[in-house]
């Protein structure tokens, strides 16, 4: 099949591999910033087909892995509103918050609905009128468009029981972030395929010139990741710093515009928290004023006291990539996929379900 087997020859990867291994004077960390990649690696067992000398790190490329433990309480409280229908992502069900989860309320009567668009949630404002219908908008700038176009139709159908709590992050300032970093030596980085589609490669520009990181956007199959780690090295043997698209087949430079300006139209740039990441300025995104009538946060105005983290749980490190899953204590012993402690065990691309499942 034309776009698939092809990327996924096994003489091919031989062939990469064999490139990459001319480089072993350099000794590199390089981390994907996509959680799609980290299932591929792990899942393709790339790690053990690359030298010594290249060491992969994971970073906080899973959107349910970094929202912030007071953004799950707040929507667990708006949960316990009985007036309300919660619909999300499947994911974010089984998030642990401070002393319960979506899941735990489910099973204690509040209406929440796992759905795979928002124009589910859409649909299901329109045929419960009598219950307020709040859709959790979690995701990266893949996700933001299709939202951004849900309460556009909203507004335009005059749907007034229709809620968003955007916990919308974006990924250039949270590489920034980590490039300033003095925990990690990031020497490269592999950029997110999907989110690469909306923003363009121009949108990593400034870590390539200003941190003098080299970036490589890479698309999803073995070869994929293998070619994208290549490029990478030959940069950095180089001595260069540049913003390159191996994934392009569906990234372009400028990104896809339409996408850009329906988010841009419905939504504003603010500061917001990443888990084990802080307040990063300006990788977030909340409605316009114009819009403030969508805003559940705004509308219900959620109080939670402030978001306690397990301290045994090491989630907030693996996503800065200073820790292993396994260096985390409940790692294997209590936290596994069936009794998540940490988001990243229970997110389908969570870096410690990644290693549980194929490590």
């Amino acid at each position: 099949m034309k776009f698939v087997d092809e990327f996924r020859d096994r003489t091919i990867a031989e062939r990469i591999i064999k490139k990459i291994e001319r480089f072993d004077s350099l000794k590199v960390n390089l981390m994907e910033v996509c959680g799609t990649h980290t299932m591929v690696i792990f899942k393709q067992g790339l790690k053990g087909m690359l030298p010594k000398n290249v060491n992969l790190l994971s970073g906080p490329g899973c959107p349910v892995c970094v929202t912030s433990q007071e953004d799950i309480d707040k929507a667990i409280e708006l949960a316990r509103d009985r007036r309300m229908i919660i619909t999300t992502f499947g994911d974010m069900v089984r998030v642990p918050g401070t002393n319960s989860s979506l899941e735990k309320e489910k099973a204690n009567g509040a209406d929440v609905r796992i759905i795979y668009s928002p124009s589910e949630a859409l649909r299901i404002a329109r045929e419960n009128p009598d219950k307020k219908v709040v859709f959790l908008a979690i995701g990266f700038e893949t996700t933001s468009p299709l939202i951004a176009a849900s309460v556009m139709d909203a507004q335009k159908e005059k749907i007034d029981n229709f809620f968003i709590f955007s916990t919308h992050k974006l990924i250039p300032p949270a590489m920034e972030a980590l490039s300033k970093s003095k925990e990690l030596n990031i020497e490269g980085f592999i950029c997110p395929g999907h989110v690469s589609v909306t923003i363009g490669s121009d949108a990593y520009r400034f870590i390539a010139q200003k941190y003098n990181v080299p970036c490589v956007i890479g698309g999803f199959e073995a070869l994929d990741v293998l070619q994208s780690i290549y490029m990478l090295l030959r940069q950095i043997k180089e001595n260069r710093a540049e913003v390159e698209i191996e994934y392009f087949r569906a990234v372009h430079p400028q990104g896809n515009i339409i996408a850009q300006q329906l988010i841009s139209e419905v939504f504003e740039v603010t500061d917001v928290r990443w888990r084990g990441l802080g307040i990063i300025p300006r990788s977030g995104l909340r409605l316009r004023k114009k819009f403030y009538d969508y805003d559940a946060e705004r509308e219900f105005q959620p109080k939670v006291k402030k978001g306690k983290e397990n301290p045994d749980c090491a989630c907030g490190q693996v996503l800065r990539g200073v820790k292993k899953p396994t260096q985390c204590k409940l790692y294997k012993r209590i936290c596994t996929p069936e009794n998540p402690y940490g988001p990243c065990m229970v997110s389908s691309e969570g870096t410690c379900a990644a290693y549980y499942k194929y490590g």
